[in-house]
């Protein structure tokens, strides 16, 4: 077996062991670190003034779920819980709300559900997640200002299940 492949062996084994969802997590007791040795590397620390911070962990492409670790101050953790929901989707306002905002708000959208719709100049922010047990999709076109201009929220057909979508 070669270097790279073992390599690479042995980062899906230690991804395995991450919790995709922080359960057994204790708020108030669950320090940063036991966050991380837990659910990983977070794909996104936005700290806040009062010196607690936010971790997100997105599970996408193939999960459904962004995850939102709330650490204190002090370093323990004071909450989780599911970004990708209906009730989120809500807050959204178009013509007001920004990127800053909706990205404070879902967290990060993996890189490959990212793109740039080349005649509005517009950047599109892909989220798939489910709503109870129907997968659905949700795009989010930024202006170049940073503005949210459109909110699709739709069933996912494509993915719901083999040969789906097709004509």
């Amino acid at each position: 077996m070669n270097n790279g492949l073992l390599a690479g062996c042995i980062v899906l084994v230690l991804s395995g062991c991450a919790s995709y969802d922080g359960r057994g997590l204790v708020a108030g007791s669950t320090t940063v670190a036991e966050v991380e040795s837990t659910m990983g590397q977070p794909a996104l620390r936005i700290p806040a003034s009062d010196g607690s911070s936010v971790l997100y962990y997105p599970r996408s492409p193939r999960g459904r779920h962004t995850y939102a670790v709330t650490v204190g101050p002090d370093g323990k953790m004071r909450g989780i819980d599911q970004r990708l929901t209906l009730a989120n989707i809500y807050q959204l306002q178009v013509g007001k709300t920004t990127k800053k905002e909706a990205l404070e708000l879902f967290g990060p959208p993996s890189p490959e559900n990212v793109s740039t719709l080349a005649l509005s100049s517009r950047e599109v922010w892909e989220y798939p997640w489910l709503d109870y047990q129907e997968k659905r999709v949700l795009w989010l076109q930024f202006s170049p200002d940073g503005i949210l201009r459109e909110a699709i929220n739709a069933r996912d057909d494509w993915n719901e299940s083999p040969g789906a979508g097709m004509p």
